[in-house]
């Protein structure tokens, strides 16, 4: 039984995790969504105007008058510099899936890793999942680097499973984590 406890404010070393606020959208606009190299393995792309963010980030904030929604905005000494949330979740399974972005300018430093562990925590020993799963495109291998970081196990790579915003078919692979697994 899962014990869904929306989206509080978690801390690591360097980062401040927090839900989204509504003057938000100017740096998630300028610092990832509208840059289209942070999109670039993205199920979307970037996004082209402000007001477009603007948008989406009304209805993140609106949506968290509900406990099953987990979404963060990554904070770094007081910018906002990225995303990360549960994209799904399926309580019979207690399991989720992943996903995240970072500015570019905090590439290659281990702050998603530092994210990302900080949100498997959470999701493990006060949600109550079980499994949590991320995937990428296999041509961001950067990405699989940060899952095995954070402890998680490729369990495959599925052929032409997804199309690319280009149109041609991607392969994904799959990383997973399960809440007994060493950390």
């Amino acid at each position: 039984m899962l014990n869904h406890s929306g989206s509080p404010d978690l801390y690591t070393r360097r980062l401040h995790l927090r839900p989204y606020r509504p003057e938000d959208w100017r740096a998630m606009f300028d610092n990832w969504a509208g840059d289209p190299e942070v999109t670039k393995y993205l199920s979307w792309g970037p996004h082209a105007s402000p007001e477009v963010t603007k948008g989406v980030l009304e209805m993140w904030v609106e949506s968290y008058v509900s406990p099953t929604v987990y979404r963060w905005g990554i904070e770094k000494e007081g910018e906002l510099i990225g995303d990360i949330a549960v994209t799904l979740w399926r309580e019979e399974e207690e399991s989720c899936e992943i996903g995240y972005c970072l500015c570019r300018r905090f590439w290659n430093q281990g702050l998603m890793t530092e994210a990302l562990n900080r949100v498997v925590r959470y999701l493990f020993e006060t949600v109550g999942f079980h499994r949590i799963a991320i995937c990428h495109d296999v041509q961001n291998p950067a990405s699989g680097r940060v899952m095995e970081k954070c402890g998680l196990k490729k369990e495959g790579v599925f052929r032409g499973m997804k199309k690319r915003k280009d149109g041609s078919w991607m392969d994904v692979a799959y990383y997973a984590i399960l809440s007994d697994d060493p950390r």
